[in-house]
Parts: structure tokens; sequence; C-alpha cells
């Protein structure tokens, strides 16, 4: 592959070589685009404020730390990948109280096989860290006091509130704009690992009370239907919709067409049906237009720059009758949750010390679990605003001749963006063409799912077209994780991009490789969800119990095992997917 200039790649450190894809890949499922990292990660911003929150937080010496400040050990690129380092997160873990390599190791592989073993170092142990998780603890399972959260909540939905008319900017005060956001990310990624690293707790305390009283598959029903769930909110708001469309025969009509230029065409029909459905779609996308497959990166698109990926889950949505509401299905885990919860503080009566950490981990998992969610939608909301500056700025290079697509523009890096807008850069294709093709070849490739030691050049990795799998035949079983409780039969659909959700049908099992809260509303019209992998807090068991939806996660090579339109069976309690029959 011919070298073009990219992304440059974490610097090795053998002290802490464990990497992971895990929950990064919900993140950054595609590698980043080098506007997308300078403007969002790189430079002062999310990594800046992962930072800010281990050291001020979480009580990792500053000293501990890659001596660039602009660096943060627990995250980096290998390969044009994002990758989480593992090692780091397991030494938190060790040196919180309570806590251990091995619990952060479940939550975020499950029984992955290729985890390597646990070994404890000299440096792992760092008393002042584990002082400062004490009174954080006292935080997370006393105070809980979310104040930070509401602010930085405000000030997100203010700055989209007070977006300029980017129309009338020039072009430098685009890129002022698009930069101006960084600060913002670091500040509330800062709260985002923090909110994480609190939504971890509680549920592992419950868990842990579950199994001494003998009763540990009602921990995830316990953690189910919490309410307040952002990531699951425009379901929700999308369910809506589709019950418009559903009673009126023009939009019927126009959706039947299918997704591809579907917002164009509404807008050019004057019908009453459409122009209300208009209005009431316009407020979805002020409020959840930010949301959008690989949201993280700003070359991505969101609903609110292309429209019809939130009108191809409403088309799929319309499919279901009035039962298959999400509301409704929440409601039942509710009920269950309330009626799992009186047994549990019955059993525990006797034990008035375990009952009363039983009912502060309920109310931690009540406050932190949708809190993460809730500092995942504020940073996204900011991100986005860097995301239309940059479009703007794109579509502007395109009517000139310059690119191709708008979004070509974020293959541009910040010092190359600033020498454009200032009339220094007049050639850009020269340097965007060579990057698309590098990307395209990123895009083709494999990236292991776990390093540790020396990371491989990607230039070995495996293509994604290279990854076989077994088939499956009728009566086998994959084995996962239980991640919603439940079961559900039904014709397994293996979609491995949001982007195209038309071959789901209502009742069908949805299978996917990693999702994040843009494949959301795909679950909705689900009757089940299996997910090649995940663990505790991934986004597909936080959603699907918020919906309801039986589903199991870290069920490795599903989307390969499981041919598309087999009959299977998911059973949300074990974490099993049986094979009745296959096309």
């Amino acid at each position: 592959m011919e070298k073009v200039r990219w992304i440059e790649d974490a610097p090795y450190n053998p002290k802490a070589s464990f990497w992971t894809r895990a929950n990064v890949g919900e993140v950054l499922p595609e590698p980043p685009s080098p506007a997308g990292w300078d403007l969002v990660f790189a430079n002062g911003g999310t990594i800046r404020g992962w930072r800010d929150c281990a050291v001020n937080r979480l009580g990792v010496g500053d000293d501990e730390l890659d001596p660039d400040p602009n660096r943060c050990d627990f995250i980096g690129l290998i390969g044009g990948y994002g990758y989480l380092n593992a090692t780091w997160i397991r030494v938190w873990g060790e040196r919180t109280p309570g806590m251990s390599a091995a619990a952060i190791d479940a939550a975020y592989f499950g029984d992955h096989p290729d985890v390597p073993p646990y070994v404890k170092e000299p440096w792992h142990e760092n008393p002042r860290t584990t002082a400062t998780m004490e009174r954080w603890l006292a935080w997370v399972l006393g105070d809980m006091d979310q104040s930070e959260l509401e602010a930085d909540r405000l000030l997100a939905r203010q700055v989209r509130a007070e977006r300029p008319d980017l129309t009338a900017l020039s072009d430098a005060e685009l890129l002022d704009r698009a930069v101006s956001m960084r600060p913002l990310c670091r500040r509330m990624f800062d709260q985002h690992i923090n909110q994480s690293g609190a939504a971890s707790i509680g549920p592992g305390a419950i868990a842990a009370i579950c199994a001494g009283i003998g009763r540990p598959m009602d921990a995830m029903k316990l953690i189910a239907g919490l309410g307040g769930v952002d990531s699951a909110a425009p379901s929700y708001a999308m369910w809506e919709l589709s019950r418009q469309v559903r009673a009126s025969a023009e939009l019927n009509r126009q959706f039947e067409n299918g997704p591809n230029g579907l917002y164009e065409r509404l807008r050019a029909s004057n019908h009453p049906d459409v122009q209300r459905f208009l209005s009431a779609f316009a407020e979805f996308l002020a409020e959840y237009g930010s949301r959008g497959p690989n949201e993280w990166d700003i070359m991505a698109d969101t609903w609110e720059t292309n429209p019809d990926l939130a009108l191809a889950a409403i088309d799929r949505m319309r499919l279901s009758g009035d039962d298959g509401s999400p509301a409704a299905r929440n409601a039942e885990r509710v009920r269950e949750r309330e009626r799992v919860r009186s047994e549990v503080r019955e059993a525990l009566a006797n034990d008035p010390a375990t009952l009363a950490q039983f009912d502060a981990a309920m109310k931690s998992a009540l406050t932190f679990v949708p809190g993460r969610e809730r500092s995942k939608t504020n940073i996204i909301r900011v991100i986005e605003e860097s995301r239309v500056a940059m479009r703007e700025l794109g579509r502007r290079a395109v009517e000139r001749g310059q690119l191709d697509r708008s979004q070509d523009i974020c293959f541009l890096f910040e010092d190359e963006l600033r020498a454009y807008v200032e009339g220094r850069l007049p050639e850009l294709r020269s340097l965007v063409e060579p990057r698309k093709r590098y990307y395209d070849w990123l895009l083709s490739l494999e990236p292991p799912f776990i390093i540790n030691g020396t990371p491989p050049e990607n230039t070995t990795w495996k293509r994604r077209t290279d990854h076989t799998a077994t088939v499956a035949k009728p009566g086998d079983v994959i084995q996962g994780l239980p991640g919603c409780p439940g079961k559900a039969r039904g014709t397994a659909r293996v979609v491995l991009d949001p982007l195209d959700p038309t071959v789901l049908a209502p009742g069908d099992i949805l299978v996917a490789p990693m999702t994040d809260p843009a494949w959301t509303p795909l679950f909705v019209p689900a009757a089940g969800v299996v997910v090649d992998v995940g663990a505790t807090l991934s986004h597909a068991i936080i959603v699907s119990r918020e919906l309801g939806i039986p589903c199991v996660v870290s069920a490795t090579d599903a989307t390969k095992r499981i041919p598309d339109g087999a009959t299977v069976e998911v059973d949300g309690d074990t974490g099993t997917v049986t094979v009745i029959g296959v096309p």
C-alpha cells in the first residue's frame, strides 16, 4: 500500500502492552479520519479529557503517564484503529477497593478465549490511587451528586441552540468554530469516563449479592428498564413517528419506494400527512440528529447530515403492529425489576448490612448506568457542531471543484485545514485521493480484537474477507453471555451495516458484529439481538435491557456462523443461541 501521511500510532510501552478493541470498537468501529482525530481526540480533546479524569478523579499519578500531556496511556491508535490499553484498565481495577483485574476482564471481555492471564507487577499498586478511589466510591455509592453531568447537558444543548448560520461564516470562521468545540470535548469526555467507571460499580455489587443468595440470574433483571437512558430515547421517538407513517396511506406509499432519496421525496410533497410528518421529523432531528453510525468521527454521516439513515429505521418500525411498542416492553421490564427487587430485599431481611449494600447498589445503578449514556449524548452533541461546520467547508470545496464529496475535507489534518482556509493550500486532490485509497485499504483489514505484546504491523493483519468460521447446523448451540433476559425465536438476519436495515422485518432476530447507539432503532422491530462481541456495559446490552429485547453478546463469530435466514432461538438468560433450522 502506498505510503501517505496518516495518524500516528500510540507509542509502544512494554510495561503496558495489552490492548483491546473491546468497548472502543463501539466508539470507533472504523478508522478515524485525520480531521476527525485532530479536531476531536488529539491536541487537547477527548484524550486529554480521559487523562484529566484519570489524574484528577481516579487517582492515577500524572507522572505515571506519558510525558506528553496530550497523550493518555488508556487509549490510542494501532494500525489506524482505536484501541484501549487493557493493562491500565486492569491496573485501575486492582487499585480500586472491592474491584479486581478479573472483574474488569469480565466486564470488558466476557469469556473471550484470547484474553491473557493477569500477572500482577509491583507498579500496579499505588496507595495514593487506592485512597482516592475510596473517596470516589463514597460518591458512587453514597452522594451520587450529578450536578456536573446536568451542567454538561445544559451546556451541550446551549451550544446546539446557539449554532450560527454556517453559510454566513467565512472559511476561516468555519474552521475556528470546529476547533472551538475541542475544549468542550475535553471537559465532557472527562465526565464520560467518570460516569463510565461509576456505572460499573452498582451492577457489579448487585451481581455479587445475587450470586451470594443463590440467584445469580436475577442480577440482569435488576438493571433493566432503568428509564432515562439517552441511547434508547431516539428509538421511542422513532416509534411514534412510525405510527404516523403506518396510519397514512400517502406516507406508506412514499416509504414503499425505499429509503434512498426518501427525505427529498417527502420534502417535494405537499400532502398534509407528509407535511405533518416532516414537521415532527424536524423536531426529531433537532433533538437527536447528532446520532448516527460511527458518530464519534466527524467524517461519518449522522441523522442530521443524512436524514435517510433515520428514515430507514423508521421504515422498519412502521411494519410492526402497535403491540411492538418499545414503551410497552420497557414497562414489562420495570415491573419485573421491581418484583425481583422486592424478593431480593425480602431474602436479605435478616442481614441488614448486606441489605443496605444492595439498596445503595440499586440506587447507584439507577443513577450511573443512565448517567453514562447521558454523558455520551452530551459529547456527541458537541462533536456534531464540529461535523456540520466541516461539512459546510467541504461543501464549498466541492463547489469550487476541489473535492468530490463534502466529507472528504476530513482527510486533511488540522495544519492543512488552516493552510487551506488561509489560501495557502489551493490543491486538495493530490492530498486527499491517496488518503482515500489508504483509508479504503484500512477498512479492508480485520483489526485484532486483542493485542498482547509488540503490535504487529497492519500489513500483516488479515483481510476481513479472509476471516472464516464453521457455519452452524441445526441443533448447534452458540454460547455467548446473557445480555437481556427472555427468550425469542425467529428468522436470523445478519446485518453488517446499520445503514442498510432493509432486510430486517418485525419479529426477526438481529445478528450484528458490534453495536453502537446508532444501531439501537433496529432493536425495536427485532424479537431478539445477537452480537459477536460485547460485555456487561456494552451498548447492545444497555439498550436491549431498556427496550426489553432478549439479547446475547460475546457470541463469537455469530455473524459468520449463523446463516442469514436461519431459524434461531435466543435465550437471554443463559446466553445461548440455538440454531433450529437453516434455509
